[in-house]
């Protein structure tokens, strides 16, 4: 046994020994208050405040999905969110989004605390929000953006992998291949994200590296996500195979078989220039499949790690059985 792996058995060990509430003490639940560094992902059209709020009164981090809110349905949630919890939560902003400035300017009027970002340059708002004294993470999918993050002065990374549903890196890297580069890039507090729905994959993300994992697709098909139950119940019967990354040359989107995803792939095939995938997606797509269940039209937007599940579960039950599954597999392994 190398000086590395004695290491890690010593750790694991000692959180066996210390820790009979199965809480995990670390960078990440340092940072943001919580018991259990499980953070949901802040999906369109699935996190809403009934999602946020339970996740954060299980223990982990709910964050609010403001991609899918005009700026006053997110103020909206985040009142809700606060009558629900009194546990930390946060706001997920995609920073493409198209009124980012009455976004940002709603975070710091009702106090949000921690906002997580993505899909844009970290500099441009880290500034202003840190100023706020908000906790801000960046979401990557390479060590490149990762450096980026921490001169840009953000408090926590999210390495996403090529498994994640929704929209997704350029470079299709793993999960497996990402969080060990993005931690030799980076000191900073890392997340690992990307094909990661259970107690194993997530003790599979820490010893990669990661320091807490941030789960979309399982909570996206829980009880309390905002998602139409028809989208729901069509993804927990899916199987390997059955999502596809597509539209890569406008923004590469993790979909779900289907009417909607047989046709981009068809135009891709023909050799579809990006205006014309763009004329083929219009408006309002992803809301038309996930949150009013048209399966056939819809976009339907989900991960790898979905073949996995088959149960609709409430998100108490899930964040349950993600802890216990972490800790029973760490016992198997330091007895291994």
């Amino acid at each position: 046994m190398n000086q590395d792996t004695a290491n890690i058995h010593i750790k694991m060990t000692s959180y066996i020994c210390k820790n009979s509430k199965k809480r995990i003490m670390n960078r990440i639940t340092s940072l943001f208050h919580i018991e259990h560094p499980v953070i949901q992902g802040g999906m369109v059209w699935c996190s809403g405040w009934e999602l946020a709020s339970a996740v954060s009164n299980a223990g982990g981090l709910g964050l609010l999905g403001a991609g899918s809110m005009h700026p006053e349905i997110l103020r909206e949630h985040i009142r809700k969110c606060k009558q629900a919890t009194d546990k930390p939560f946060g706001v997920n902003v995609p920073l493409m989004y198209p009124q980012i400035e009455e976004i940002m300017q709603i975070l710091v009027e009702e106090d949000v605390k921690i906002v997580f970002t993505s899909a844009g340059n970290p500099k441009t708002w880290t500034p202003y929000l840190k100023e706020h004294g908000i906790t801000v993470a960046h979401v990557v999918s390479s060590s490149k953006f990762a450096r980026k993050c921490e001169e840009a002065g953000v408090d926590a990374i999210v390495a996403e992998g090529f498994e994640a549903g929704g929209h997704n890196g350029r470079e299709e890297t793993t999960t497996m291949c990402l969080i060990p580069a993005v931690r030799k890039a980076t000191t900073l507090p890392l997340i690992a994200a990307g094909g990661i729905g259970t107690g194993r994959g997530m003790l599979a993300a820490m010893a990669l590296g990661a320091e807490g994992v941030q789960i979309g697709t399982r909570f996206a098909l829980t009880e309390e996500s905002s998602a139409h139950s028809d989208f729901k119940n069509h993804c927990l019967q899916l199987n390997e195979g059955d999502t596809k990354l597509l539209l890569k040359k406008v923004s590469p989107t993790r979909l779900v078989k289907g009417a909607f995803k047989d046709l981009i792939e068809e135009a891709e095939n023909k050799g579809a220039s990006a205006e014309e995938l763009r004329e083929i997606l219009g408006k309002g797509r992803a809301k038309k499949g996930i949150f009013e269940g048209d399966l056939e039209n819809g976009e339907l937007e989900l991960g790898q790690i979905a073949s996995l599940f088959r149960n609709l579960q409430s998100v108490d039950e899930v964040m349950k059985e993600i802890t216990e599954e972490y800790s029973n597999a760490l016992k198997e392994l330091v007895h291994y």
